[in-house]
């Protein structure tokens, strides 16, 4: 009779196991409805930590990821079914420095159409003067992707009245951190400075400490482009930077080294950022994958020939001083033919170009033709493999520096070409390393919640794509082709991008850090 009862109690025991529910139908006791909007089958999930790939599943409810795992479709309805067989699912990419004005080009193409749902804008120290109502303005326009900004310490300085002035008084300086408080508190996700332009190339380490602690104060961060990226002061630009990160997280855009060669070169900027995390500090810093920069021609011209200096003054008094100095800056620059303007009536011409077309020298078509804030350009400074060890750090995530309308391959073809070049062909990245870079490292950062991870809970910005199809088709020449081979992209629930159409809707959000 024992016996009897032990193997009934084990036969018993076997049968509730049997009976276990599954992950999934778990997971459909605790919901109220089984009706979901979007589901995902039969990828592989790379789901932005960086750990390896894996198969499953992704249900979505309105914007938001509810279940990753096997879905059992027969317990469930379903609006939409995307089949994604052979294909990869990975979190929306977050393009950490990026540019363009969601009030005149708000679907953002570009960005889409390479696998990007959120940018970061207000970059380089320039940002809306009303933040509060341009911020209102960009949520009610409904831009095609998520964007967060930065208020931008160029800007603040314009309106608080200093501008110009290396020397401002404590009013001033009181005001200007007043105002930075006001447009962090807006739902800013922290402060930027373009340190190179004017009006930032006048502030000194003082006004920036004051303001970086006000930007600690607020929990948010400084993303800056530092004052000299060249390479016998990028160093120093970088230390600069660091002194802030004393009060704050500081982030180093677009980080470079101008003339700089060779990947011992890179290992050492690297170290000096890594002897600052041993001290406590928080530096992160993005990269793009092209060795052009883009910016306006004024970087090329001295200090002294640009506001709030009278230009036409300096050309009648000091015209050979400048021509030398931009003849010696545009040699070092890697000379005429490096520089690739992108303004009518020059775009797509080279400097070399223009000069020969106009029968003149170079810095002579500078200082009449073009002169400082006349143009921007493309600049062939860089080193590839210098670059590309930046690139591999593991706490240098991805940026653009591009968009809509410059006359860029970045703005078009950033993410892409870090998939096509850097993983696929190259395997300078594992594709789990390099969506982390472009997703949750990202997010991380710069302070975005919920997003940069395929996991429950977080908005649903989703990509599915076959690596091997992907391709930036933009070039120096055509800057603006849209990237090809993303099958879908999803932003915050809604298909923003299907078969490579993009929708007529858009669906992204003004997002905001407080």
């Amino acid at each position: 009779m024992k016996l009897c009862y032990v193997l009934s109690s084990c036969l018993l025991l076997s049968i509730a196991c049997s009976q276990e529910p599954s992950a999934f139908e778990q997971f459909l006791q605790q919901q109220p409805t089984r009706s979901f909007d979007v589901l995902i089958t039969h990828g592989e999930i790379i789901d932005g930590t960086g750990k390896e790939a894996y198969p499953a599943d992704v249900l979505i409810q309105a914007d938001t990821i509810v279940y990753i795992g096997m879905v059992d479709t027969a317990q469930i309805e379903v609006s939409k079914r995307i089949d994604a067989t052979g294909r990869t699912i990975t979190p929306g990419f977050i393009d950490t420095h990026a540019h363009g004005n969601p009030l005149e080009t708000p679907g953002f193409s570009n960005f889409l159409a390479m696998g990007v749902t959120t940018i970061c804008l207000g970059q380089d120290g320039s940002s809306p003067e009303n933040m509060h109502t341009w911020m209102q303005q960009v949520a009610d326009t409904i831009p095609g992707v998520n964007v967060a900004m930065f208020v931008g310490h160029g800007s603040l300085r314009t309106q608080s009245g200093i501008q110009y002035n290396p020397n401002p008084t404590a009013e001033q300086l009181g005001k200007l951190g007043q105002l930075l408080k006001d447009q962090l508190e807006a739902g800013c996700f922290g402060m930027s400075t373009g340190l190179e332009y004017v009006p930032g190339v006048y502030a000194s380490e003082e006004e920036l400490e004051s303001l970086a602690k006000i930007v600690g104060e607020k929990g948010k961060l400084i993303s800056s482009h530092i004052r000299n990226e060249d390479d016998d002061a990028v160093e120093a630009s970088i230390r600069e930077l660091l002194r802030q990160g004393t009060y704050c997280p500081v982030h180093v855009s677009h980080l470079k080294v101008v003339y700089g060669k060779g990947a011992e070169r890179a290992e050492e900027i690297l170290q000096l950022l890594a002897d600052a995390r041993k001290r406590g500090i928080k530096v992160t810093a993005d990269v793009y994958p092209y060795t052009a920069s883009y910016t306006g021609i004024s970087i090329v011209f001295p200090e002294w020939a640009l506001p709030p200096h009278n230009y036409q003054q300096v050309v009648a008094q000091k015209r050979q001083e400048l021509s030398t100095f931009l003849r010696n800056k545009v040699n070092q620059r890697n000379g005429p033919e490096a520089t690739l303007l992108g303004t009518a009536p020059y775009a797509g011409k080279t400097l070399a170009q223009v000069a020969a077309e106009k029968n003149k020298s170079f810095e002579a078509v500078l200082i009449d033709d073009i002169q400082p804030g006349g143009a921007s350009g493309a600049y062939f400074v860089m080193d590839d493999s210098l670059q590309a060890r930046f690139l591999a750090d593991s706490l240098v995530m991805v940026c653009s520096d591009g968009s809509p309308t410059s006359r860029h391959p970045r703005g078009h073809g950033t993410f892409a070409r870090i998939i096509e070049d850097f993983v696929v062909k190259d395997s300078l990245l594992s594709l789990e390393e390099a969506v982390r870079k472009m997703t949750s490292l990202s997010a991380q950062t710069i302070g975005i919640e919920k997003r940069g991870l395929l996991k429950p809970g977080y908005q649903a910005d989703i990509l599915v794509f076959d690596p091997q199809k992907i391709h930036a088709t933009a070039t120096y020449e055509n800057p603006f082709q849209l990237a090809e081979g993303f099958s879908y992209v999803l932003v915050n629930g809604a298909i923003s991008l299907e078969n490579g159409e993009i929708s007529n809707e858009r669906h992204g959000l003004l997002l905001k850090r407080y």
